[in-house]
């Protein structure tokens, strides 16, 4: 694949060559992506993210690309491979982690909700609509006493007459203040179920979490839920207990594996550029051993993420991937992406704490991805949990 068909393009395309493994599909969702990236998104997300602005008028645009629950099939959905979804989704986040989360809450959160545990009624009035981006919807799970123990959640939903009620609290849920639906997944006398909530329901509130110093340009909310009252339909049939909005968190964490190498790679690119052009005792500091050595593990750690998401993603395209992998790839992509950045910024000396260059928004952005949709220690247990088969979670 030629360089010259990219924008930007760096050196990485041409020493690692990943498009040479990759199917012509896979390609031109590959390339759809970064030329939306790179010249939507990338020329003003320093500023947005400086402003804590979130561009809300991209959303269009992003659907028109067929983005949104792109790997879901039917409905007004692109039906592309796992594989190309992950694609767009390192492509999305070497711009930035809060638009890849963007795709990712819309797509593999409340879409595939609808998509996996739906009636028929549900999904066609819902994804379509969602596809065009003329509808956004949220995923309401983690609660503010704790995110990582959904079994012990203190939403609840009450079945009166014909109606359901629900009352409680979610936070940190993404894009909650423009959604026009809310899976809210809530404790029920069978268990844990998941609902499609109208966000102008009476009793909804979402209010936006301020103050961040992570994932600036994008939303993040509180919610809270007082005498939700909504009819008998608006549960979701198909999901029943945790493994309702645990299959949507898979989904979503398949997208970090590959999300967390696009930040990898543009903090990468940022390094590579600037040893070439700064120079320090009267030549440029690439020239020296010790910065080649940094590139080149960098490097070495950026593309061992990568294979190892193109394998989970050849997996969950033949059907056999398990919960064990995603951990895998969760855990080690946002681990290397971090210590990718950090060691960047060494390479960019002063001027890398500046906006100058994207590393460290990137690392403060990462620093969020390593803890949602299950930190460090959650997986580690998830891995720790298949490999002996003993349960370490309590």
């Amino acid at each position: 694949m030629s360089t010259a068909e990219f924008p930007d393009v760096s050196v990485m395309d041409e020493v690692f060559d990943l498009h040479a493994l990759l199917q012509p599909d896979e390609i031109e969702w590959a390339l759809k992506a970064r030329r939306f990236a790179q010249t939507h998104i990338r020329p003003v997300i320093e500023d947005d993210f400086d402003k804590k602005y979130f561009r809300k008028e991209l959303i269009p645009l992003i659907a028109k690309q067929g983005f949104l629950g792109m790997h879901l099939k039917g409905y007004g959905c692109a039906g592309a491979s796992a594989v190309s979804y992950g694609l767009v989704c390192l492509e999305t986040e070497a711009v930035d982690s809060g638009w890849r989360t963007f795709i990712s809450v819309m797509g593999s959160l409340a879409m595939s909700a609808i998509y996996k545990y739906g009636t028929e009624e549900q999904k066609n009035y819902w994804l379509p609509q969602m596809a065009k981006g003329e509808k956004l919807g949220c995923f309401g799970l983690t609660e503010p006493q704790g995110g990582s123990d959904p079994a012990n959640m203190l939403t609840t939903a009450t079945k009166v007459g014909d109606t359901w009620v629900i009352n409680g609290a979610k936070r940190w849920i993404g894009l909650a203040t423009l959604a026009d639906l809310a899976i809210i997944w809530a404790m029920t006398d069978d268990g844990v179920r998941g609902f499609i909530v109208p966000t102008d329901t009476p009793g909804f509130k979402a209010t936006a979490i301020d103050g961040k110093l992570s994932m600036r340009a994008s939303i993040q909310c509180e919610i809270e839920l007082d005498n939700v009252t909504l009819p008998a339909d608006a549960i979701l049939p198909g999901a029943k207990g945790l493994s309702g909005p645990f299959g949507c968190l898979n989904e979503a964490r398949y997208g970090i594996i590959w999300g967390a190498m696009g930040a990898a790679r543009a903090c990468l690119d940022a390094a590579i550029n600037r040893s070439k052009d700064r120079e320090v005792f009267g030549k440029p500091i690439g020239s020296f051993q010790l910065t080649q050595a940094k590139l080149a593990d960098m490097t070495l750690e950026y593309e061992k993420g990568v294979l190892l998401a193109l394998h989970i993603g050849r997996q969950k395209d033949a059907g056999t991937l398990n919960i064990a992998q995603i951990s895998v790839g969760k855990l080690n992509s946002v681990r290397e992406a971090l210590k990718i950045a950090r060691e960047a910024r060494t390479i960019l000396g002063g001027d890398g704490i500046t906006g100058e260059f994207p590393v460290m928004r990137h690392m403060a952005n990462l620093e969020s991805v390593r803890t949602y949709e299950g930190t460090d220690e959650i997986h580690q247990l998830v891995i720790g949990r298949a490999l002996t088969g003993l349960n370490a979670f309590s």
